[in-house]
């Protein structure tokens, strides 16, 4: 039977990341906000998806404005808008669903009378409104300055490197944002100025940043970027403005300025995976956005020396038992990470590491570290974790990189691994 060795994974991605001229980079994504400790009731710092879904329905529930030229509510008009949604494939929309689908009809709503039931001026209101209670129930800030995001602050401002630390992420929220400027870690997200910073397109697409700056590609956008006048996006720092937010959870736009942004960022995505040996840690990504995978999959197939490794959290399968129509016990296999599997053992520089298997050049294995008597300090951030039996007997492995608060206790644990080494070398 095969296995992947932790220890030996470990060990590489420590490696990977103290080589200064080797492209790296993170995916900071969906599920990297629930490892955030809260305390007791405050828990999570921003939902995953479906809990922003289902956050956003009960407040718009709420509402008894009445939108449009008609006199549907607000809270009617949403419902009938994810019912149109349901008709068309997706049984359980989840909020970027909603959005995209919204967007795709205000695209085709000009100049007639009505799309799907819903007049122009409706779809507009909608749209504001969904975007305005997803930016309030992101405008949060870190409890603490012990989060994996500071982790991951800290370990880019201490590791000296000449290639740049590219941070793509899909989240709206400004937790990146918070965690590198109370560290004083300089970072370049796209936008230049002051009084209304804009994106500047050249410096985005010619790299033209210091290199001590840490790149921040936001590729869906951010809770402080606005439309100025339907036409220029910039950033704010106020959070108080009234010109229509950026946020597109999908590649659908219906407005070139709301484009631009987005192209230019997929494209710096996929140039810096055509990098010569770039690797890209995913963390907290379903693999749910078909447009960001092809862009991933076709960089990695015309670049053969790039690497993505995506840490994803909990197992890759769990086992539950049903009873047949005969009264014995049937023993089922789910799939959690169903898409990601498959796509990995199509693609031998695409791996993905879950708490008990992973897929490593096309391989599919559990964990198990090739020797048992593997000393502490190689176990960088406590991320291999024997799992025992009642007897105390080990029975397995787990490698917890893919839980975002290990994988920054990981990075957290390396800082003073890397400068013990610099004193050792005596350099």
């Amino acid at each position: 039977m095969n296995y992947h060795d932790p220890i030996r994974q470990s060990k590489y991605l420590r490696q990977t990341l103290s080589q200064d001229k080797k492209p790296v980079g993170f995916f900071i994504s969906a599920g990297c906000p629930l490892a955030v400790s809260m305390p007791e009731g405050k828990w999570p710092l921003i939902p995953d998806v479906a809990g922003l879904t289902k956050y956003i329905k009960d407040e718009i529930d709420k509402e008894k404005t009445v939108i449009g030229d008609t006199p549907r509510n607000l809270a009617d008009a949403y419902t009938e808008l994810i019912n149109e949604v349901v008709k068309t494939g997706k049984s359980n929309p989840n909020i970027e669903d909603i959005l995209s689908f919204l967007r795709g009809m205000m695209q085709v709503s000009k100049g007639a009378i009505d799309i799907r039931g819903f007049s122009e001026s409706e779809l507009q209101n909608l749209e504001k409104i969904v975007c305005q209670k997803i930016a309030e129930k992101l405008s949060v800030e870190l409890p603490d300055n012990k989060t994996p995001y500071h982790k991951l602050a800290k370990w880019v401002n201490n590791i000296d490197r000449d290639t740049p630390i590219e941070i793509f992420t899909t989240n709206y929220d400004l937790l990146l944002e918070e965690a590198f400027e109370s560290l004083k870690v300089p970072y370049f997200d796209g936008f230049v100025g002051t009084r209304f910073p804009f994106f500047d397109l050249r410096a985005v697409e010619d790299n033209l940043i210091p290199n001590h700056w840490t790149r921040l590609w936001k590729i869906h956008g951010s809770i402080n970027w606005y439309l100025k006048d339907n036409k220029d996006v910039y950033r704010s720092t106020s959070l108080e403005e009234c010109d229509s937010y950026i946020i597109h959870p999908s590649h659908l736009k219906y407005d070139q300025s709301r484009k631009m942004p987005y192209l230019a960022l997929i494209d710096r995505l996929n140039k810096f995976l055509r990098q010569n040996s770039a690797v890209l840690i995913l963390s907290g990504y379903s693999f749910s956005d078909d447009h960001l995978n092809d862009t991933i999959l076709n960089a990695l197939r015309a670049n053969p020396t790039a690497m993505v490794i995506a840490l994803l959290f909990g197992d890759l399968t769990k086992t539950t038992q049903e009873e047949g129509d005969g009264g014995e016990m049937i023993t089922k296999t789910i799939i959690n990470h169903e898409k990601a599997l498959e796509l990995a053992e199509n693609r031998s520089n695409l791996s993905i590491w879950t708490f008990d298997e992973a897929v490593i050049g096309g391989l599919r294995a559990k964990w198990k570290p090739m020797k048992s008597d593997y000393e502490a300090e190689e176990n960088i951030g406590n991320a291999v974790r024997p799992i025992k039996d009642e007897n105390q007997n080990i029975v397995g492995y787990n490698f917890h990189l893919g839980d975002f608060a290990v994988l920054g206790d990981f990075l957290q644990e390396l800082i003073g691994k890397e400068q013990f080494k610099i004193e050792q070398d005596g350099v």
